[in-house]
């Protein structure tokens, strides 16, 4: 795993409606995105372990592209993102990483299904573990990744958030209310 021991981790919290969500990025990109309605010390714990000689700065300013792309996501107006990442992994968790990339909007793959598209498909319980290492929530979609039966499972941000992420994009997708609405409403 590649660390960055020195330079400068820039961080903001995002406020939108009733999601509050620190945000952080390196000079090469967005490299942390948080859980929903977290305090601070989720960012600081994660970040000790992969800037641990970094300087902290609160910078609003460099974080608003991100932000906005957040908040247009919220609103239901963006589907992907294009700010750059800084995502720092194995090379195993980079290709899981990336292949939560791939996973349409509004659509749900498995874990198995991620295993065979990173051509390891004995490595399913590995996949699990690299999404629940994932560091940059939302943008890099593991809230579209649920079991093979259909159920939802675990997530950084905890269930509720991932449930609510879905419906969200269930919502946009179908303005009628989709299949996640009928069944969260039984």
């Amino acid at each position: 795993m590649k660390n960055s021991t020195t330079g400068l981790l820039y961080w903001t919290l995002l406020q939108y409606e009733d999601w509050n969500v620190h945000i952080a990025a390196s000079s090469n990109g967005l490299c942390y995105v948080g859980s929903r309605n977290q305090p601070f010390t989720e960012l600081t714990d994660w970040a000790k372990a992969r800037f641990p000689a970094c300087t902290w700065i609160r910078d609003d300013e460099k974080l608003r592209p991100y932000a906005e792309e957040l908040v247009e996501y919220f609103q239901g107006s963006r589907t992907s993102f294009t700010g750059p990442f800084d995502y720092q992994g194995t090379p195993f968790q980079l290709a899981v990483w990336n292949a939560l990339c791939s996973i349409p909007y509004g659509q749900t793959q498995s874990y198995s299904d991620i295993a065979e598209q990173i051509k390891k498909p004995a490595a399913v319980r590995a996949v699990g573990a690299a999404i629940g290492a994932n560091p940059v929530l939302i943008a890099v979609p593991c809230h579209r990744v649920i079991g093979k039966n259909g159920a939802l499972t675990g997530y950084r941000g905890g269930i509720a958030m991932k449930e609510k992420l879905l419906q969200l994009e269930d919502d946009v997708r179908r303005p009628e209310g989709g299949i996640l609405r009928a069944a969260t409403t039984r």
